[in-house]
């Protein structure tokens, strides 16, 4: 998946250290990002020795390994040379899987900061701590940390047959699994039986856990299951979520492999028959 990018680490503790001009640099505009095309076809990122005369403010985010990456912020049009705004969900063919990681990563770091820079409780201007991730309000004390949001993603089996659907109203058009984010008060499995629910009006029982993926892209957790049909099969689909949804045996389903969703790992698994 998107995060396993063995044998090279990822550090997520914060541990702030001076740029080396080495160092790469993620730059945001929105959900686009300031990267280099390279002649083998790929994309990279500029470094601090690049943007060191340019940056309004930086931001140490993390490594990999050794590698130090940071958050820059640039004046609009002041890009280093040969760099050009690349979109972050249409450019993953031309990324190696650690950059694709980083920057995913990267860019939740960035909305938590840039939604976070005044209080929202006395509205005074928030400062970073020096000690952990954390912004702190010198005013009223308010402190806050980076927002993870929990979501569930549940693979609902029926005998031979997966539950699988289409978004509606959306850029991805692919096969997808009932998702949804998890209410406060809410455990994973109470998510689960609700969403299955609302989107396709079944019930579900053994609800069994896969495995996890963090999805920076819109600062979720996204928590994998499979779960079992209970009672009726018929589907009475919630036509302003999806655009379709079905029930699928394995000779149905044409999926290739990703190496990068959790979703797509699932539908592996059932297609393997590891799960069912």
């Amino acid at each position: 998946m998107l995060q396993d990018i063995a044998p090279k680490q990822y550090h997520v503790e914060y541990t702030p250290v001076p740029l080396a001009e080495d160092a790469l640099c993620f730059v945001f505009r929105g959900q686009e990002i300031l990267e280099r095309l390279g002649e083998d076809g790929m994309l990279a990122l500029p470094t601090w020795k690049e943007l060191k005369e340019k940056a309004l403010r930086t931001t140490y985010l993390f490594r990999i390994d050794q590698q130090v990456y940071c958050l820059a912020e640039l004046e609009e049009g002041d890009q280093p040379p040969g760099c050009s705004w690349w979109k972050l969900r249409g450019s993953r063919d031309k990324k190696a899987l650690d950059l694709h990681f980083a920057e995913t990563t990267a860019y939740h770091l960035y909305v938590w900061y840039r939604d976070n820079q005044f209080c929202g409780r006395c509205g005074g201007r928030t400062q970073p701590d020096e000690k952990e991730r954390m912004l702190r309000c010198p005013v009223c004390g308010n402190l806050i940390y980076p927002k993870i949001a929990p979501a569930i993603l549940v693979a609902v089996t029926h005998g031979d047959q997966i539950l699988m659907t289409r978004y509606q109203g959306r850029d991805y058009k692919g096969y997808a699994l009932i998702a949804g984010f998890t209410e406060i008060g809410e455990t994973a499995e109470d998510t689960i039986r609700r969403e299955v629910m609302e989107e396709v009006g079944l019930r579900v029982t053994d609800i069994r856990y896969y495995a996890s993926q963090p999805w920076g892209m819109d600062s979720n957790l996204l928590l994998g299951f499979f779960a079992r049909l209970e009672g009726s099969p018929e589907i009475h689909m919630d036509r302003q979520e999806l655009s379709q949804a079905g029930w699928y045996r394995r000779e149905e389903i044409d999926l290739a492999p990703d190496n990068y969703s959790l979703t797509n790992q699932m539908i592996q698994a059932f297609l393997q028959g590891d799960w069912t």
